[in-house]
């Protein structure tokens, strides 16, 4: 395929899926909306919200982490709920700190006490195995977590074309040509901040960061001063999961698409050999977008080609759990 159509297939992929938010759900597993406890820092105590889908003869469940903006609601993660129910795991899809839109709180990218406080809930006391499934950012979260090293349950993670140098990511989402991304994950954030300011004092006036256009703007505004920072690029050098990935603990697969126009896998590539041996497999996918792969490629485990890629996940951590 010629350059010009590989950037088209990446905008293609990345953009087509999301008419199917449009349409029915798919065949959706039986459902449980759970709040978890949790107490903000700075905002006192709030709930994750989630929804926990449970396979009863199961011993392994999979924690669902949506990406910047977003929530547990989106499309991406149904599909995956409905693929990983399929193979056998239970399921729970959160929203990390104020993604509910409700204002307990909101969170950074490396936030792992949420992780942590979800793993905590009385919903997983009976799993012997734990997963995460991070998509985007959600999955740079994932990365951070799996290097923790404080749930012993935790048997692997996978991130789902996730970046691991967070300035290079703003710098190149910040780019003119990125407006229609950027817009669509600022809104996103922006109804989050909106949700806070209507309950609690915010460290910059809602009206100021309602009007920023770039992620270097929210991050100045909203990230930096409510988590100690004096400017955009102090948070993103300690706070990049680069930074974690030789202290590795479990299992973690990476998935990349070639084309992606949102996260490319330059902003992850040079890192990776960091890694310890064994711990880290990495796959670059050469058709798909931000987040969606056509069937028919392989993440180069023992598993079926032809399934999507969730599918091939569920299978190479069927064999982790044993």
């Amino acid at each position: 395929m010629k350059p010009w159509a590989d950037r088209v297939g990446g905008h293609w992929w990345t953009i087509a899926p999301l008419a199917r938010e449009w349409l029915p759900s798919p065949n959706l597993p039986v459902r449980q909306e759970v709040g978890i406890t949790m107490v903000d820092d700075q905002f006192g105590p709030t709930l994750l919200h989630g929804t926990f889908s449970d396979r009863l003869a199961s011993d392994s469940v999979v924690i669902l982490v949506h990406g910047l903006g977003g929530n547990r609601h989106a499309g991406y993660i149904k599909r995956a709920t409905v693929a990983l129910h399929e193979a056998g795991f239970a399921t729970l899809a959160i929203d990390l700190r104020g993604a509910d839109r409700r204002g307990g709180g909101f969170y950074h990218v490396a936030q792992v006490e949420d992780l942590r406080a979800v793993c905590r809930a009385s919903v997983m006391r009976r799993f012997k195995n734990i997963f995460v499934l991070g998509f985007s950012m959600g999955g740079h979260l994932a990365i951070h977590y799996a290097a923790a090293e404080d749930e012993r349950r935790l048997r692997g993670v996978a991130a789902m074309c996730a970046p691991l140098d967070l300035h290079a990511t703003q710098q190149h989402l910040d780019r003119p040509q990125q407006f229609v991304y950027r817009h669509y994950v600022l809104r996103g954030l922006k109804q989050i901040y909106a949700a806070v300011a209507r309950n609690h004092d915010v460290p910059t006036p809602n009206e100021e960061v309602q009007r920023c256009r770039t992620f270097r703007d929210w991050d100045r505004l909203a990230i930096a001063p409510r988590y100690g920072y004096d400017s955009p690029e102090s948070f993103y050098r300690p706070q990049s999961a680069a930074n974690v990935i030789a202290d590795l603990t479990v299992d973690t697969v990476l998935v990349l698409a070639r084309n992606d126009p949102i996260i490319p896998p330059s902003l992850a590539l040079p890192f990776l050999a960091q890694a310890p041996f064994g711990k880290m497999h990495v796959n670059v996918m050469l058709r798909g977008g931000h987040m969606q792969f056509p069937r028919g490629q392989s993440l180069g485990f023992e598993s079926p080609r032809n399934g999507d890629v969730i599918s091939q996940l569920a299978s190479h951590w069927r064999k982790l759990a044993g």
